[in-house]
């Protein structure tokens, strides 16, 4: 059996930036052990897997451990596969996902992803959390992960954490942010029990900052930077329960599985 699979780098302008994630199209399901098998032998960060529905696609996605309920960086990714290569002549995509229905619109070289907000709340500083990066932070939120924040965005470039200490955490990843010298703000983020020492943009990551740093500057539309050693670009927009980001991605490699 053969499959297409395309590596796109999201959240780039050019190859060798942003957060690299496979896509594969499919007719229909494949078994979901093979689908992880396909994933785990990526070894990227996400790989992505749609298939058409009546009301657009229907989305999922993979880490080299397991399926996640969501990934910005692979959505995005997979709106370039099918607006760029299939030729995909609407202007809206519509996803059927584990996280609800998503929605990514092409604007001109820009693709807008629309995503349910996820706000963190304030929560204790565990020894673990703090001892696993190393630095004291100056408060913690959680919502689908821990969200650190700093006071520069010198303190986040710096940050060498434990990966085993994080990796011993209840919640999915581990996102340390401060505001940022260009930006509005700066991140990274770290989620080694998905089998992802630190991925280099992380869409979903931005579901949780954006409100966190709307709240806190008093504006809905904000520049952000994931500082990876890749690096990436985010637009974020708040919209009451919904977050939009916009970015661009480039493909950097066609390929064919067989199996």
């Amino acid at each position: 059996m053969k499959i297409k699979q395309y590596q796109i780098d999201a959240f780039a302008t050019k190859a060798f930036e942003g957060n690299p994630a496979a896509v594969c199209p499919l007719e229909n399901w494949l078994a979901d052990g093979l689908l992880q098998s396909i994933a785990e032998e990526n070894n990227l960060s996400e790989t992505a897997f749609f298939v058409p529905s009546e009301k657009g696609f229907k989305l999922r996605w993979f880490t080299p451990i397991k399926e996640v309920d969501l990934c910005g960086h692979a959505t995005l990714a997979t709106a370039h596969v099918i607006f760029e290569i299939l030729g995909y002549s609407q202007q809206v995509i519509t996803f059927e996902t584990r996280s609800g229905e998503l929605f990514v619109e092409k604007k001109g070289k820009l693709l807008t992803m629309d995503f349910p907000a996820c706000p963190p709340t304030p929560c204790n500083i565990s020894d673990t959390l703090a001892e696993g990066l190393g630095r004291q932070p100056i408060e913690v939120l959680a919502a689908d992960d821990y969200l650190a924040v700093f006071d520069s965005e010198a303190v986040i470039r710096t940050i060498t954490p434990n990966q085993a200490l994080l990796g011993q955490l209840d919640l999915r990843g581990v996102i340390i942010t401060a505001p940022g010298v260009d930006v509005d703000f700066v991140s990274r983020f770290f989620a080694p029990k998905f089998g992802i020492p630190e991925d280099p943009v992380t869409g979903s990551a931005h579901c949780e900052l954006a409100p966190y740093w709307a709240n806190k500057l008093g504006k809905n539309i904000l520049m952000a930077r994931q500082v990876s050693k890749r690096g990436g670009n985010i637009t974020c927009e708040v919209k009451a329960d919904r977050v939009i980001l916009s970015g661009r991605a480039v493909t950097f490699m066609e390929a064919e599985i067989d199996f």
